[in-house]
C-alpha cells in the first residue's frame, strides 16, 4: 500500500475538523467526502493535482439517475489550487479549503432543503448548451412535485437535442418514458424511487431509513 502523503493527510485532518461536525462522511480513505440526503448527495472533493496540494471541488449529485459513480450535476470546481510547500503553510492552506467547503456544503443545504426548492432552482437555471442532463433532470424534479406541463416541457426538450453518443441515445430513451409517465404521479414516483435507490446501492451508500420505513424518499 503507498504511503499517504503529507498533503492528503493534512486535508483528511482539516476535513474531519470542518465537515463531520455537520454531518458529512469520509468516502472510505479518500479525499472525497459525501453528505447524504437520500435522493441527493452533497459532494466534497479535495482533488489532488500534478504537484502535491488540492483543488477544491463541491456539489450536488441527483441519485434520480442512475449511476455507479459520482458526479456533480450542480457546482464543481473551486477557484484555485493550493501547492504543498512545507506541512505548516498547507495545514493552513487545508484549513482554509475545509471551511470553504463546509460553507458551501450548508448553502447546498438551505437550497435544496426540499422537492419544491429544488425544483424551482432546477426550473428556473437556464440549460448549458450542449447539456441536456439540466433539461432532463429538471424535468424529474418537476414531475415529482407534480408540475407535468413543465416535466413535458423539459422531457421534449431533451428529445429535440441531437444524440451524437450512446449514452446520449439512452437519456432520450429515459426522458421518452418518463414524458409518457409524466401524467400518472404514483408511476412516476415509483420509477424515481427505483433508479434512487439502484443508484444507492451501486454506489454503495447506506440504506436510507426514511425510505425504507415509509417507502419513499419524497414524503
Amino acid at each position: 500500500m503507498a504511503a499517504t502523503s503529507p498533503a492528503s493527510r493534512l486535508v483528511t485532518a482539516a476535513a474531519r475538523e470542518a465537515l463531520q461536525p455537520l454531518g458529512l462522511q469520509q468516502r472510505g480513505r479518500s479525499r472525497t467526502w459525501i453528505d447524504d440526503h437520500g435522493w441527493w448527495l452533497g459532494i466534497v472533493e479535495f482533488q489532488p493535482g500534478r504537484n502535491d496540494g488540492s483543488y477544491l471541488n463541491v456539489g450536488v449529485m441527483w441519485l434520480w439517475q442512475d449511476r455507479d459513480h459520482l458526479a456533480f450535476d450542480v457546482g464543481g470546481r473551486e477557484p484555485g489550487f493550493e501547492r504543498f510547500v512545507n506541512p505548516a503553510q498547507f495545514a493552513l492552506d487545508a484549513e482554509n479549503l475545509a471551511q470553504r467547503a463546509a460553507g458551501l456544503a450548508l448553502e447546498h443545504r438551505a437550497r435544496f432543503i426540499d422537492l419544491a426548492s429544488t425544483t424551482d432552482f432546477l426550473t428556473s437555471q437556464k440549460p448549458r448548451p450542449g447539456y441536456f442532463w439540466d433539461n432532463h433532470h429538471a424535468g424529474i424534479a418537476a414531475g415529482l412535485t407534480g408540475e407535468t406541463a413543465v416535466a413535458r416541457q423539459r422531457f421534449d426538450r431533451v428529445l429535440a437535442e441531437d444524440a451524437l453518443a450512446p449514452w446520449m441515445v439512452q437519456a432520450q430513451e429515459s426522458a421518452r418514458q418518463l414524458h409518457g409517465l409524466a401524467e400518472d404521479p404514483e408511476t412516476f414516483e415509483a420509477w424515481a424511487t427505483s433508479a434512487t435507490t439502484s443508484c444507492r446501492q451501486q454506489l454503495k451508500l447506506q440504506t436510507w431509513e426514511a425510505a425504507a420505513t415509509n417507502g419513499s424518499y419524497w414524503s
